[in-house]
């Protein structure tokens, strides 16, 4: 794939549209973890122009920053703790309209709003990392959101293995 998307449409749902595709063309021969998510962190930014877009990989029973690109962010997340931890422990995408009124959430910028947290799982099911996407607007996801971007990083649990360290307590 070129070295750079080619996105169409104004509406939201048809910029995932013409993304998807572009997506799965990065990660179809891609066989290095770091790689695939770096990149799809790239494409989901310039796509969108989010505050925040990363993913946050399961390590020794939490979750460890892995490729992003926005702000510092948090390095460790504890199992249920906060949008990210929530949806690790309840194994499910996670639309929070308002992360002010999310009860424990985890403040890791000050000017998120928002944020969607979608689980990347292995193919037996178990969540081995989150895509986490805050925004500086409020209500900025919905299940349009969550559609495409459960699709586009449904590919990526092929990537990670199973073991005593993914597993949640």
């Amino acid at each position: 794939m070129a070295e750079q998307l080619i996105i169409e449409g104004g509406s939201k749902a048809e910029k995932y549209q013409t993304l998807l595709p572009q997506t799965r063309a990065l990660l179809d021969h891609e066989t290095d973890q770091v790689a695939a998510l770096a990149n799809l962190c790239a494409a989901l930014k310039m796509t969108f122009d989010w505050l925040w877009v990363g993913f946050y990989v399961v390590k020794n029973n939490e979750l460890v920053l892995a490729p992003f690109q926005g702000p510092i962010a948090c390095t460790r997340i504890p199992h249920g703790k906060g949008v990210c931890g929530a949806a690790w422990k309840e194994n499910r995408t996670l639309v929070v309209p308002d992360v002010d009124a999310f009860p424990g959430h985890i403040a890791c910028s000050s000017s998120s709003r928002s944020e969607i947290v979608v689980p990347v799982r292995l193919p037996d099911g178990q969540v081995a990392a989150v895509l986490d996407v805050d925004s500086e607007q409020l209500n900025q996801f919905d299940d349009v959101d969550a559609h495409f971007l459960e699709s586009i990083v449904a590919p990526l649990g092929r990537l990670f293995t199973a073991a005593p360290a993914n597993a949640a307590p």
